[in-house]
Order: structure tokens, then sequence, then C-alpha cells
């Protein structure tokens, strides 16, 4: 029997409309109101991905900043629409970002709690069952009711990770996007005490998409990796082989 296909992305592309930068005259400036348009820039940040991931393939996405890895993982989430190709998901999907994704900094922890895990798809009482765990596994209690605008950016990472985290632990996960989750300056304890935890969600049967900059945990928990370049798949395999020729094309 095939493997059940997760994910499949056909032709992906993405473009995000950025103002043009030149400076204008103001000659130019009032034609432009007179021609009822603002000259316009695109910026293409994806072009025409295409891969499948199969029921339980965990796959690595590596590649330098700005080479499209979070939007790529952002519109599998359903967050961003692509400009064009097709994308379809077959089952239950989480996507977590150490980016704080879903977070409000105007309001205290605490409301972040409620808030992150009811978009998560828990329910206020489950919510109100495993706050006590989620503060304690942040190791934040002392800042419970600060707002997260005064939070370092290591703090902010330990409460994304904490919320997520059991929020998956008490849900079905089919697809699990994971983005940069272990960044943002987190400290060592929490960062060995979190990788525990992901292990157990990665070793849980979920196909996962991983994406990190740290290649040690690419090649440990991946068993296929795709090296994005300029919003391209400049390769996808084994991930020795691709990892090393993405190291070797970071020394020229």
């Amino acid at each position: 029997m095939d493997n059940l296909i997760r994910v499949s992305l056909s032709g992906i592309s993405k473009k995000f409309i950025v103002g043009h930068k030149k400076k204008k005259s103001a000659l130019a400036r009032v034609l432009s109101i007179f021609q009822m348009r603002n000259h316009k820039e695109e910026s293409i940040v994806l072009n025409d991905v295409s891969f499948n991931l199969n029921e339980g393939d965990n796959l690595g996405i590596i590649g330098r900043n700005g080479s499209g890895k979070s939007t790529l993982l952002r519109i599998i989430a359903g967050i961003y629409r692509p400009s064009n190709g097709f994308i379809d998901t077959k089952g239950n999907l989480v996507y977590i970002s150490g980016f704080g994704q879903g977070l409000n900094k105007k309001l205290s922890m605490r409301e972040n709690i409620f808030l992150v895990s009811s978009l998560m798809g828990l329910g206020q009482k489950d919510i109100k069952n495993y706050f006590n765990e989620i503060v304690i596994f942040s190791g934040l209690k002392d800042y419970i009711d600060m707002r997260l605008d005064k939070f370092s950016s290591g703090m902010v990472s330990r409460l994304v990770f904490s919320i997520g985290i059991f929020c998956l632990i008490h849900k079905k996960i089919d697809i699990l996007l994971l983005d940069e989750v272990m960044g943002g300056g987190a400290d060592i304890d929490f960062q060995e005490k979190a990788i525990k935890k992901m292990e157990e969600l990665i070793k849980g049967g979920s196909s996962v998409i991983l994406v990190s900059h740290n290649l040690n945990q690419i090649k440990k928990y991946c068993n296929i990796v795709i090296w994005l370049e300029d919003g391209k798949i400049i390769k996808m395999g084994n991930p020795s082989e691709v990892i090393k020729d993405y190291e070797n094309s970071s020394k020229k």
C-alpha cells in the first residue's frame, strides 16, 4: 500500500508587493496622482516550490536568512495564501513559531496562555487544567501578570514553546510545523528540557516539517532535507548529503 501523502505542494510561488524605493520628484508625485496609481515593486519570496511529504516523514528545511523558509511554513499552515500553485494537506495540522506567532504583547503572560491555547484548539476547561503545567514548564511563574512587551526574547521563546508543547500533548496531530521553536535566546537548561519534549512529539507518529538554523537538530530528527535559496529548492534528499552541500556553499 502506498504511503498517505500528508502535504503536497505543486508550483508554489509567493510574491509580496512592496513600495517603490526610489525617490520621486515633485512632478512624478503629481503625475502618479493623476494616473490614479502608485508605483509598486514585487518581491518574489518563493518560486515554483514543489514536494510531497508522506505520513511519518520528518522534513527539515534549511537555508540562509531570507531564503523563504518561514514563508513556506506559513503557506502550508494557511496563514499566507500562495500567489501561484496548488497545496493540499490531509489531517489535523498544528503550527508553532518561535517568533511569537499569535501572541499579543499588550496582554499579560496569563492572558496570552489563554489566547494562544484557544487559537490552537483547546477549550477553556482544558486550558485551566493545563495552565499550571505550562507555567511551571516555562519557568516563568514570577512573571504571570507581566505584559509581554516587558519580556526578553528568551522569555518569549520559553513561553511560546511551553504553550505549544502542552497543547500538542493533549490533541491528535497529523502534521506538525515547527518554525525555529528553539530560537530567540532561550537558555541552555530550558533548551535541553524542551528538546526532550520535542523528541516525544516528533517520535509520536506525526509528519513533521522543521525549520531550523541548528543543523545538528535537522540531522537528528529529519529523514529528508530541503535546501532553500532565494525561494527555490536547490536540493532535496538525504540529510547528510544536502547539509554537506549547503555547508560547502556557505564557505565559498
